[in-house]
């Protein structure tokens, strides 16, 4: 047998696919792209910079009077929170609500040297944006009617990008889980 056809032979034992070299095609500028973009892991730090920038002016929004007042319409009509603002009243549950989006940006930053922490982050971000994008439902007003059809206004708009942050979070938690894995596969090595 020839070495080739052993070692193709020993690959598929160890289910590895091995693609001879000189039946291999250079991929494409896109997919050259992707790889490059990838190896240097830009798609994680853009999402997880960006998603703390937000966290951070959007949550020290929410503790200011005009912050406060923008958010009650939506907190108040959202059956998942509403009683948020009952137990806490309007002005302390909008700086509750902002605090735990500055808490969520910290432990993302940690979670660079620390995963563990943007772990938690990451779920803490889901369950805020999972809460938020059914805002969209719940709040009177995120539908205008156009010619018969009905599309987002403005505050529908506004809460439904918060289903793009929720799958940023669900990233991050992806991300950060698979670094905690990592780590602890060379931690037992």
């Amino acid at each position: 047998m020839s070495e080739l056809a052993s070692e193709q032979t020993s690959n598929m034992r160890t289910k590895e696919v091995v693609v001879p070299a000189e039946s291999y095609r250079a991929p494409d500028i896109l997919v050259r792209l992707a790889g490059w973009l990838r190896e240097r892991n830009i798609p994680f730090i853009t999402l997880s910079m960006v998603t703390v920038v937000m966290l951070l002016w959007a949550g020290s929004f929410k503790m200011t009077e005009p912050g406060s007042e923008a958010i009650t319409p939506l907190v108040t009509n959202s059956p998942l929170i509403s009683w948020h603002f009952k137990v806490f009243g309007p002005k302390l549950g909008a700086d509750l609500i902002g605090l735990t989006e500055i808490t969520a940006a910290l432990l993302i930053m940690v979670g660079y040297f620390r995963p563990k922490a943007g772990l938690v982050g990451g779920c803490i971000t889901a369950v805020m944006f999972f809460i938020t994008s059914t805002m969209v439902i719940s709040t009177p007003g995120t539908t205008t009617l156009v010619h018969g059809v009905r599309y987002l206004s403005f505050t529908g708009l506004f809460l439904f990008k918060d289903l793009i942050s929720l799958g940023v979070s669900l990233y991050l938690i992806d991300e950060f889980g698979n670094k905690i894995k990592s780590a602890t596969v060379k931690g037992s090595r």
